[in-house]
C-alpha cells in the first residue's frame, strides 16, 4: 500500500500522485476545481483501500490503518515504538479474533520481559483504539474486548522545594538550568518547552506561550501561562546569549530531549528518580498545596477538563475534604 496520496497539478488539472514498491504514479482526477478534486480523491483513495483489503483483516492492517489517520501527532510516534512489542505477538492475527487468552499470555510474556503492569496497560489500550478503529471503518464487524492488568495507582514521585533548589544548584549547563527553571515555573511538558521560541516569550506582558502554532492541536493542551520572577530573570540571561530562535539550544540549535542531562544532574544531587514529568507535577502539587483553585490549575497546565486535575491534585490542598470531615465533628 502507498503511504500517502497527493494532489498535484497536471497539465492544467487535477491529478493524484502516490509512490510504493513499483515507483511513483500518477492519474488524473479530470477537473480544475479543487473542491470537485477533494471529493474525486476521496473516491479514488476508498476504491482503491477495498481493492487492495486483504480477505482477513490483520491486527497489523488495522494497526497501521490507525496510525496513519493520526498524522503527525505524538501518539502515531508511539505507536512506532509500541508496535516493537505488539507487532511480533498480535500482527498476523485475525483483528476480530483476539481472545482473553491472548490478551493473558501478552501479559504473562510482558511481565516476564520486566516490563511493569502499566506499560503493558498503555499497550494494550492502543490496540483496543485501533481495532475499534478497524470496527468504526467497517473493516470488521465488531472489535473484540481487550483485557488488560489493573491500571496501577499514579506514581507520586514530585520534588519538595529545597529539592528543586538543589536540582537547579546541580545544573553545570545554562540551558539545562533554564529548562529546569521553565519546567518548574510553567508546569510545561517538555515538548513544549523544548520546542518554545523567543517569539511566544512576551516580556511586556510578561507571559509566556506554550502553544506552538505549527502543530496539529492534541488533547494534551499547551496553556499561556505568567512569567513569574524566577522564571523572567532566568528568561533575560538566556535572551542575552541567544543565538537562534529556539529558548532552550546548545550550539546555536534546537535541543531534542534532556532526558539524559536531567539523568546526570539528579545522580550529582541525589535526585536520580527525577524526569523532565516529576517537574510538572511537582509544580501542580505546589500550586495544590497553596490552595490554588482547582479549575485554576487546570487551565495554567492546559487541562481541558479540569476534572482530570482535581482527580490527581485535589488532595494536595489544605482544603481537601475539610468541610466533610468538620460535618463529622460531634464533639
Amino acid at each position: 500500500m502507498p503511504s500517502e496520496y497527493r494532489l498535484c497539478k497536471y497539465r492544467g488539472k487535477f491529478a493524484v500522485s502516490w509512490r510504493d514498491k513499483s515507483g511513483r504514479h500518477r492519474i488524473s482526477l479530470g477537473t480544475e476545481s479543487r473542491a470537485e478534486a477533494d471529493r474525486r480523491l476521496d473516491i479514488f483513495i476508498a476504491e482503491r483501500e477495498r481493492a487492495n483489503r486483504p480477505q482477513e483483516i490483520t491486527v497489523a492492517y488495522a494497526w497501521d490503518g490507525y496510525r496513519k489517520t493520526l498524522g503527525s501527532k505524538p501518539a502515531a510516534t508511539t505507536m512506532g515504538h509500541e508496535w516493537k512489542s505488539i507487532g511480533p505477538f498480535f500482527g498476523e492475527r485475525g483483528a476480530a479474533s483476539i481472545s482473553e487468552k491472548d490478551c493473558a499470555s501478552y501479559i504473562a510474556m510482558r511481565r516476564k520481559q520486566g516490563r511493569s503492569d502499566g506499560t503493558v496497560w498503555t499497550e494494550l489500550g492502543r490496540l483496543r483504539s485501533a481495532l475499534r478503529w478497524a470496527e468504526s471503518k467497517n473493516l470488521i464487524t465488531k472489535a473484540p474486548k481487550i483485557y488488560r492488568p489493573e491500571r496501577p495507582p499514579p506514581r507520586d514521585k514530585r520534588l519538595t522545594r529545597e529539592q528543586v533548589k538543589a536540582f537547579r544548584d546541580a545544573c553545570e549547563y545554562p540551558h539545562i538550568r533554564l529548562f529546569v527553571t521553565l519546567a518548574i515555573a510553567t508546569g510545561a511538558r517538555m515538548s513544549a518547552i523544548l520546542g518554545l521560541t523567543w517569539d511566544r516569550v512576551d516580556f511586556e506582558k510578561e507571559r509566556i506561550n506554550l502553544a506552538d502554532p505549527d502543530l496539529p492541536r492534541t488533547k494534551k493542551g499547551r496553556a499561556i501561562v505568567p512569567m513569574n520572577a524566577m522564571a523572567r530573570a532566568s528568561l533575560l540571561e538566556a535572551r542575552e546569549a541567544a543565538t537562534g530562535a529556539y529558548v532552550i539550544e546548545w550550539g546555536g540549535r534546537r535541543v531534542r530531549s534532556v532526558k539524559k542531562a536531567l539523568g546526570t544532574v539528579g545522580k550529582a544531587c541525589g535526585l536520580p528518580w527525577v524526569t523532565a514529568h516529576v517537574f510538572r507535577h511537582s509544580a501542580a502539587c505546589a500550586m495544590a498545596e497553596r490552595g490554588v483553585p482547582m479549575a485554576e490549575i487546570a487551565q495554567f497546565l492546559g487541562h481541558s477538563d479540569s476534572r482530570v486535575t482535581e482527580r490527581v491534585y485535589a488532595r494536595f490542598s489544605p482544603q481537601y475534604l475539610k468541610n466533610a470531615a468538620e460535618a463529622l465533628d460531634f464533639d
